[in-house]
């Protein structure tokens, strides 16, 4: 049920909005207040999904209400009452973060296609929050160790400009985790994110995968198409596995970055895109330089600044952290309770090498969570963890 609070010290008033409103959707359940002051009481302690508010009204203008409301519940819409006179009053209001206006004596589908769109601009409001929450709590960077606490330091460092980062370490360490931080933690952050495999794309498709095409440009080109590039326009695109990229497309990265332009396949067109680069590797791209499969002009473009994310074998203190992460995740995901792990088992793990890092660990864990007894002990190390 969706509660809207009314604000209006004339009753007849609010008798006519509780009345429009409650007639119209049983699923709205209004409260109504007389005054500011006392509205302000009751929104500290309760939440409301809209709320109408009169400009004029004794003890504290509606003016005053608006600027406290959006210092203590800044996502709550609020859409202002006013009388003829107060229209120009209004409209400043909207510079102050009103959603909208309507005049005395409320017109009735006004009223009612106001009350629609702004509960509807809550709701993407609340989705939209959650989901960020979601992806932030996905993408966590879990460890204290000395290696991970260095990288997130640098990662409050470099993320508010807009440097170029490469990311190097070994498979399954968790260098996407850096860049989607680099990215939440940037003034992009509300732009996209646009995730790039390098490696998962065909040579032969790598350039139209990032710079679009036009239609004609080869044999399957039926229509225009952007790249990847275009649309991380406002944001960040990540080129993971950027070693495995071919020498031409790496031409084309290289002009992109140095002039911010780029060219869709079968166009001689410049689109200009604001973008900013966060690549990585697991390769030492100083020696593909040397075996003439990497442009050294464009490593330099892309190592601003350089994160290298340890092996797991370099930061087993980590590990009884990263254990606790996965089975809460894990069981989150399933549907089922959390398992612990015993002192042994842990020790057990820690003493492990771990060649596919983070990635086998925590397939690992969904192992023993699956297979394990209500504790995982030792035993069930053993017997489901074997390298």
């Amino acid at each position: 049920m969706q509660k809207i609070l009314i604000i209006e010290d004339e009753a007849a008033i609010r008798r006519v909005l509780v009345k429009i409103l409650s007639e119209e959707n049983d699923q709205y359940k209004v409260d109504e207040v007389e005054d500011g002051l006392q509205a302000l009481e009751i929104l500290k302690n309760q939440d409301y999904d809209l709320v109408l508010c009169d400009i004029k009204m004794p003890k504290m203008d509606g003016v005053e209400v608006l600027e406290a409301l959006k210092k203590i519940k800044p996502e709550i819409p609020v859409v202002m009452i006013s009388g003829h006179g107060d229209l120009d009053t209004a409209v400043n209001t909207m510079r102050l973060g009103a959603f909208d206006y309507i005049s005395k004596p409320p017109d009735l589908n006004r009223l009612l296609n106001t009350v629609r769109i702004a509960l509807d601009r809550k709701e993407l409001v609340v989705e939209n929050k959650r989901l960020k929450k979601k992806v932030s709590k996905q993408y966590k960077m879990i460890g204290e160790s000395p290696e991970i606490t260095k990288i997130k330091d640098m990662i409050d460092k470099v993320a508010p400009t807009d440097a170029r980062v490469l990311i190097t370490g070994p498979n399954g360490t968790g260098k996407e985790l850096v860049a989607h931080w680099l990215h939440q933690k940037s003034d992009r952050s509300k732009g996209p994110m646009i995730e790039v495999n390098c490696a998962a794309i065909p040579s032969e498709l790598i350039e139209s995968e990032l710079f679009g095409h036009v239609k004609g440009a080869f044999t399957s080109a039926n229509k225009d198409r952007a790249g990847k590039f275009e649309a991380a326009n406002g944001g960040t695109i990540f080129l993971d596995e950027v070693g495995d990229m071919s020498l031409s497309a790496q031409a084309k990265v290289l002009r992109a970055l140095q002039e911010s332009r780029i060219q869709r396949v079968g166009s001689d067109k410049d689109i200009k895109v604001n973008v900013r680069v966060v690549a990585a590797t697991n390769k030492n791209l100083k020696e593909e330089i040397e075996k003439g499969h990497f442009r050294e002009d464009l490593y330099h473009r892309l190592a601003v600044i350089l994160i290298q994310v340890p092996a797991l074998n370099d930061r087993r203190s980590d590990i009884p952290l990263l254990l606790d992460h996965f089975s809460t995740k894990i069981a989150d995901e399933q549907g089922t309770a959390p398992k612990s792990f015993s002192k042994e088992a842990i020790e057990l793990l820690k003493a492990y090498d771990w060649t596919g890092n983070i990635r086998e660990l925590r397939n690992v864990v969904e192992r023993l969570i699956i297979l394990g007894g209500s504790e995982i002990s030792k035993t069930d190390v053993e017997a489901f963890a074997s390298k």
